[in-house]
């Protein structure tokens, strides 16, 4: 069976903590009705004077599911044993603190400072390699301790894509541009394994793409390259020689869109300045578009079809420290007041909601965000690392503040 086949037909088995009937009765009527994913209206839940829109894509992706189920199973094989994990395992609260409640341990916070030295584990111990993976040198490390990776590394098969395709094009003598946030566990993983095998420097944003393209045009002093990308390229990199062939992945939970454009800038700087055509710009720039993660891909899509319905306000709901959720948020804001929250608690009242600010992560308290209406539209989507079962809460919570909770109990019927 083609491996492509076999990631979209795996279920895994993961805690019914996570689980919703409602969510799952819904998600499994979207797929029956629309096998080849072209339909990205959303669906509605209609409480009477609430009215709820739920993206048609939203939620764990297989790289989550993965990961969580080498986590739980690990925890259960392995009842005398100490586990750790590098970091945190996916960015969503809830699940992290269920495997802390567990025993399990952090080594590292999320930006990679140390939490419990890595001198302090043993070749009896278990330490679990998160979604996001890791870098060589912490890979080599557990290894020389005679800790087997292998049987407890839950990195992303999408994350890894995106490695075995940088090794692909770099084996042809391309360098690897790569569009992540620096500090983000996946970036730092990423980089680590692309620059083994090629010269590589990470980009943030269209903003230092820009500038990039400066240095391959010249316009720029090449000596002004080492200041301005400090710490993040790799070791030796050679400005003057090493952005002369060219190729662009992504950390995989950036905005799809982003990559893609800054992808498009750097090709037709290359193509202007080398005077290429469609023809032999491959000479110069390597093709990479298959490295764009599928589940942010059809999130990042489904909120564009979300968006197209008329609504009041708009509800995303994740980790605070998940890039993918973040830039859910991002393209929600750009329509109509958007609240950011980690769960259903967050909602105090109609009258009342603490929330994130996506960019800043600021913990924000507004007022009257429900409109006081005949009718309230409200959209809701989520993160690939949020559980279903607390999208369900949040349904729950905003049922119950219009006294149509009991309206529930009949959904999940209706989606059967």
């Amino acid at each position: 069976m083609p491996w492509g086949k076999y990631i979209f037909m795996k279920q895994f088995t993961i805690p019914n903590i996570y689980r919703s009937s409602l969510i799952s009765a819904i998600k499994q009527k979207r797929k029956q009705d629309d096998k080849f994913k072209k339909d990205f209206t959303p669906t509605l839940l209609d409480f009477g004077r609430l009215k709820i829109y739920l993206a048609r894509h939203f939620g764990f992706c297989y790289g989550v599911e993965n990961a969580i189920e080498i986590a739980f199973k690990t925890i259960e094989e392995n009842p005398a044993k100490r586990i750790f994990l590098l970091s945190e395992m996916i960015h969503n609260p809830q699940v992290n603190a269920d495997l802390q409640a567990l025993g399990v341990q952090f080594l590292q916070d999320t930006y990679g400072k140390q939490l419990i030295s890595f001198e302090s584990i043993t070749q009896d111990d278990v330490v679990l390699i998160p979604a996001f993976g890791t870098t060589l040198s912490i890979e080599s490390m557990l290894k020389e301790k005679g800790i087997p990776t292998e049987k407890y590394n839950t990195t992303c098969p999408f994350v890894e894509k995106v490695w075995n395709r940088s090794e692909q094009i770099a084996q042809k003598g391309y360098s690897i541009i790569i569009h992540g946030k620096p500090k983000h566990e996946e970036t730092r993983a990423t980089f680590s394994h692309v620059s083994k095998n090629t010269p590589s420097v990470v980009v943030n944003d269209m903003k230092e793409t820009i500038q990039l393209a400066k240095y391959i045009t010249g316009e720029k002093n090449a000596s002004e390259f080492y200041l301005e990308f400090k710490g993040r390229f790799s070791k030796g990199f050679d400005v003057t020689k090493d952005l002369q062939l060219i190729g662009v992945v992504n950390q995989t939970t950036q905005l799809a869109t982003d990559t893609q454009a800054i992808s498009d800038y750097l090709k037709q700087t290359v193509k202007q300045h080398y005077q290429l055509t469609d023809a032999n710009i491959s000479e110069r720039f390597a093709d990479t578009r298959d490295t764009l993660c599928y589940a942010t891909n059809d999130n990042q899509t489904a909120v564009s079809g979300l968006l197209s319905t008329e609504a009041d306000i708009a509800l995303v709901i994740g980790g605070y420290n998940s890039s993918n959720t973040s830039h859910l948020v991002e393209l929600c804001e750009q329509k109509l007041p958007t609240y950011f929250i980690d769960n259903a608690d967050r909602i105090i009242s109609k009258n009342e909601i603490k929330h994130c600010n996506w960019s800043t992560k600021e913990e924000l308290f507004s007022t009257y965000f429900l409109p006081e209406k005949e009718e309230v539209k409200i959209l809701i989507t989520s993160g690939a690392s949020c559980p279903d079962a607390m999208v369900e809460k949040v349904i729950s919570k905003l049922a119950g503040l219009y006294n149509s909770y009991h309206l529930l109990e009949g959904m999940v019927d209706s989606f059967q």
